[in-house]
């Protein structure tokens, strides 16, 4: 992949990380703080918690630090992949965000 469309890619990721919170706030009595910084998203829990998710251009992949820990994804062509075969990035972000949360949430994939 080229570094142009790495970008788009994940440009369109951390765009529908946005979306999917704002969706989260009008929806349910969640309230999650997100803010953009860049290639950066910190999305912060009403307990304080915080999952942040970075852009790592050099390596074209997304980074992503929650409770549970830290992974890295990559484009496969079709989704964000954990890069060790653990599974996709929105589904991983639901599981996560749901445990600081402590409610189920949905993230737009």
């Amino acid at each position: 992949m080229t570094d142009p469309e790495y970008m788009d890619r994940a440009e369109e990721l951390l765009t529908r990380i946005e979306t999917s919170c704002d969706r989260i706030n009008d929806e349910s009595d969640t309230d999650i703080d997100n803010q953009r910084v860049g290639g950066m998203v910190t999305m912060t829990f009403g307990n304080g918690t915080q999952i942040i998710v970075n852009l790592q251009k050099p390596l074209q992949e997304v980074w992503m630090a929650a409770r549970a820990g830290g992974f890295h994804y990559r484009f496969d062509g079709a989704q964000w992949t954990d890069t060790k075969g653990q599974g996709e990035f929105f589904d991983h972000l639901a599981r996560y965000a749901s445990e600081q949360a402590g409610q189920p949430l949905r993230f737009a994939g």
